[in-house]
């Protein structure tokens, strides 16, 4: 229980960080940024499979076109993310980012509900309508919809959802994504290089060993999530979560100095106020469970 808060509350701390090693890296494009991402990131997955003579279920994969099929659509979303976060911290852009992560669980209920047919409880259908109008709130005051954040929710939403019923662990499943979209990021490197527009190429060292760093950034946080879920339960899970965006709020408002107005308060409080009501009602369900377990077990 102990290893599995510390794996997974550390992954939601990198996550939350994030923001400081993507701006490190703003006189690089968003683009060339995600290309490195995907490359370097196979890289130092294929190491940690060597490592562990991990090979099996490669050969069984790459036979199944369903399966292929599935991974590169998962990899496109992923890359989806990838870019929408990338290009929204280097555009000043890190509160509305936190906002996908913080809306990402009730957007998960929501296609629970839609595409596997589970029911809601009434508590969060309140949790649900209660971010909707936060969601609306700062569409009418901004005159627009919350597009960046949106689209980190639903991009990791839907890929969350075909990662939940995929035949894959995560480390093979990131691996098997990464292998697929490696031919289309070497082939744009390649074209930036022959173009001389490969920003790597020019880029002080220092830039240069933050890039290749992108692989073990990416790989290490998913693969403590993935240990530390195993090991405690959803509903504290569901809790820790919250780090992530927390931070990268807070990074935003007070290193970056974003700005953060009474009017965009109300709709982040409508959607705190969600958060609230929903992981309250699983906590509470899980205390509850916990309780008549003995209780059971006695009868």
């Amino acid at each position: 229980m102990r290893k599995g808060m510390l794996f997974a509350a550390t992954a939601y701390v990198i996550w939350g960080l994030l923001p400081l090693y993507f701006k490190a890296l703003q006189s690089i494009a968003p683009t060339q940024i995600m290309l490195h991402r995907m490359v370097w990131s196979l890289l130092f997955l294929l190491c940690v499979l060597a490592w562990r003579k991990q090979w099996s279920w490669l050969a069984d994969a790459v036979r199944q076109p369903k399966v292929l099929a599935t991974f590169l659509l998962s990899a496109v979303l992923l890359s989806t993310n990838w870019f929408t976060y990338i290009w929204a911290v280097n555009n000043g852009r890190i509160i509305d980012s936190s906002l996908g992560y913080f809306i990402n669980p009730l957007v998960n209920v929501l296609l629970g509900y839609v595409v596997l047919g589970e029911r809601l409880r009434g508590v969060q259908w309140l949790a649900v309508a209660l971010a909707a109008a936060g969601v609306a709130w700062l569409t009418w005051i901004t005159g627009q919809p919350p597009w960046i954040g949106l689209t980190l929710a639903l991009s990791f939403g839907f890929y969350g959802l075909m990662r939940k019923t995929a035949t894959l662990g995560p480390l093979e499943g990131l691996s098997l994504e990464t292998l697929l979209l490696f031919p289309f990021a070497l082939a744009a490197l390649v074209w930036l290089t022959l173009h001389q527009q490969n920003a790597f190429l020019d880029a002080p060292t220092r830039s240069q060993w933050l890039l290749m760093a992108a692989g073990p950034i990416t790989a290490v946080p998913l693969l403590l999530f993935a240990a530390g879920a195993r090991r405690i339960p959803m509903a504290t899970l569901g809790l820790l979560q919250y780090i992530g965006p927390s931070l990268q709020l807070a990074l935003g408002v007070l290193l970056y100095n974003e700005s953060f107005s009474g009017d965009r308060l109300i709709g982040f409080a409508a959607i705190w106020s969600a958060l609230v009501v929903y992981s309250g009602e699983s906590v509470w369900r899980a205390w509850r469970n916990r309780s008549a377990s003995p209780a059971t077990t006695e009868s």
